[in-house]
């Protein structure tokens, strides 16, 4: 049995950045619904949260918990695998992991920014591209040893 509920599964620039030719890779997110782990009595969690070396710290939960209201989401790329050492309900290698609070205060922009940065990596991010007469495309992407410009 998973402690993972499947909310979505979108398409995202496989490094991090939309660019002329770029890759798609398939990013699901995983929620883990707030009752997992949770310190309130009567669910089944008296020895303690299994997750909580990687999951955000389990929530309380009342009779009228919202059904919905989720206690972490988990983001992986297509191929994850799940199962350390650790835990067989561990991710190998998630993307990123947020409570399921800081969520639904997320705007998607937000989110999508996040998911972002965590697909490229620390390569630098695209800034743009280069079409020359013949139709060859050149990324451009920023140089990392530059500061901005103070406004």
């Amino acid at each position: 049995m998973s402690i993972y509920a499947t909310l979505w599964q979108l398409k995202f620039p496989r490094h991090g950045d939309a660019h002329t030719g770029c890759e798609w890779i398939g990013v699901t997110a995983q929620g883990v619904p707030a009752h997992i782990g949770t310190p309130t009595p009567g669910h089944g969690y008296a020895d303690g949260d299994p997750y909580a070396e990687f999951l955000p710290p389990a929530i309380p939960v009342a009779e009228d918990t919202e059904p919905s209201r989720l206690r972490a989401v988990v983001f992986v790329a297509d191929g994850a695998s799940k199962g350390t050492a650790r835990s067989p309900q561990e991710y190998v290698d998630p993307l990123l992991v947020i409570s399921g609070a800081e969520y639904e205060a997320l705007s998607f922009r937000s989110l999508h920014d996040r998911i972002c940065d965590a697909l490229r990596g620390d390569r630098p991010c695209v800034i743009g591209e280069f079409w020359n007469g013949e139709g060859d495309v050149t990324i451009l992407r920023k140089d990392p040893r530059k500061k901005p410009r103070p406004q």
